[in-house]
């Protein structure tokens, strides 16, 4: 079932797969051009949700919108924060939450961790630095993280390979930054990894 809900810049769209005697839950969020039909989304939320974990696919007020072009950092994480505050006092009450999406939804998962009170993090193809651009780094966004932290990354993808830290795994699989080659071991690797943090 899919919902509008209020954020402060503009409608978000929350595409929920509610579990029977869910364990817990987690909020995906999409890349900056792309959308919650992504595959590697679609893989994730498919096994998590046969693991008993309630699914929230959150699409930014941007892109319900109809623009293409990604809002302002802060614009993102104002939005997500406030839709994941609705879900928790929601449909996704009493559950432990973790938050995470693809690329740019990757980074507004850990930037906003603190403030949505996430569980662990999930970062699918983390865009570590623009293409060719490596001193432009966004370790920054994924360092001050408290929570765990997974990392699926495209061993080919141009932003780069984030590196692993205290609580931060990070898994490299084939492909590049569409994670569109090998599904099955994304989506293995997002549930043994999610099994760990909610159970």
């Amino acid at each position: 079932m899919s919902e509008t809900l209020a954020t402060p810049h503009g409608l978000a769209r929350v595409h929920l797969r509610l579990a029977e005697g869910a364990v817990g839950a987690l909020a995906l969020g999409h890349g900056a051009a792309g959308s919650v039909s992504a595959p590697d989304l679609q893989a994730v939320a498919s096994v998590a949700h046969a693991a008993r974990i309630s699914v929230a696919l959150v699409e930014q007020p941007y892109l319900v919108a109809g623009r293409r072009s990604p809002a302002p950092a802060h614009q993102l994480d104002a939005a997500w924060a406030a839709v994941i505050a609705q879900l928790k006092a929601g449909p996704l009450a009493g559950l432990a939450l973790v938050a995470g999406g693809r690329s740019s939804g990757a980074r507004v998962a850990c930037r906003t961790a603190g403030q949505t009170g996430a569980a662990g993090v999930l970062c699918l193809a983390f865009p570590l630095h623009p293409p060719g651009k490596p001193e432009k780094t966004r370790l920054d966004e994924l360092e001050p993280v408290e929570v765990p932290v997974l990392v699926i990354q495209g061993a080919s993808d141009p932003f780069g390979m984030p590196p692993p830290g205290p609580k931060r795994a990070v898994v490299e699989v084939a492909g590049n930054h569409g994670l569109k080659t090998d599904l099955g071991t994304v989506a293995e690797a997002a549930r043994e990894w999610l099994a760990r943090v909610l159970h």
